[in-house]
């Protein structure tokens, strides 16, 4: 398979905040959740929010325009701000201390 590499992991030898983002969605277009979740849990998360608003949107087209829960477009922005930031630092972590590499490939 070919893939472009990583700069920053290739210079610091750490993980980029992205890093292992285009594996996952492979792995979840291919059903696979778990893989999906281990190499970049933002895609599964990304999925399940735009499932969401699109509820949301139906919902609202039901309901006569009104819209479900204003304003939780921030709290999803939010959420996914808060994944990139723990799965950089988990990754690296993992690497560093204990030389546990979560991207490598199954």
């Amino acid at each position: 398979m070919f893939s472009v590499p990583c700069l920053f992991h290739a210079m610091t030898g750490l993980y980029c905040p992205g890093c292992g983002g285009t594996r996952a969605v492979r792995y979840l277009l291919q059903g696979e959740l778990l893989l999906s979740l281990r190499f970049h849990p933002l895609v599964p998360y990304t999925v399940l929010a735009v499932i969401l608003e699109a509820i949301a949107f139906l919902m609202a087209g039901i309901g006569g325009g009104h819209r479900i829960y204003p304003g939780h477009e921030k709290v999803f922005l939010y959420v996914a701000a808060g994944i990139v930031a723990v799965n950089f630092a988990v990754k690296n972590y993992l690497l560093v201390w204990y030389g546990i590499d979560l991207l490598a490939m199954p």
